[in-house]
């Protein structure tokens, strides 16, 4: 890849900035049609695909429902969390020169800043993919916004430690 300009964005820097923009877009509309144009309630279910089920939870913690809290308090301490780590990562990815390091911090932004939509408006952050019929072993029900978040941490991981591997041999 090109090296980074010396001011601005670069290359992939803005791709970093489209796909996180692709996983807000894609998230926030997902969580629109559950909600509001099925009209699903909390702790609804329903058949999708295969063993795939839509069901709807309400999250007050954070990816997979970690840190849960019932603490008023929590919802704007998790907003300011996501809100100042989307802002670091998108500092730090404009002058990216490396793909995996754009796409991995586009994911992880884009999925900060779609649970951070839901908190703001909602006070909590809307959960409706369910793999547990799928996978006994994974109880959780998540998001769009999870996804893209834990996809974006293991490449991330991945990367590094290849890299590591790589510099020491």
């Amino acid at each position: 890849m090109t090296a980074a300009p010396e001011h601005g964005v670069s290359r992939l820097g803005w791709l970093a900035f489209g796909l996180a923009a692709l996983v807000v877009l894609c998230d926030q509309s997902l969580k629109h049609w559950v909600v509001d144009i099925l009209g699903m309630t909390p702790g609804e279910s329903r058949p999708m695909i295969g063993p795939v089920l839509l069901t709807l939870v309400r999250n007050d913690g954070i990816s997979f429902g970690f840190f849960h809290a019932n603490a008023p308090w929590t919802r704007w301490a998790w907003a300011a969390f996501a809100l100042a780590a989307s802002v670091m990562l998108a500092l730090a990815v404009r002058r990216t020169d490396r793909l995996v390091t754009g796409v991995a911090m586009g994911l992880i932004i884009g999925g900060a800043v779609g649970n951070l939509i839901d908190r703001a408006r909602l006070g909590s952050v809307v959960d409706f993919i369910d793999v547990h019929p799928l996978i006994s072993v994974f109880p959780w029900i998540f998001n769009v916004a999870d996804a893209g978040i834990t996809v974006g941490v293991t490449l991330l991981l991945a990367d590094i430690l290849l890299t590591s591997r790589r510099e020491a041999n």
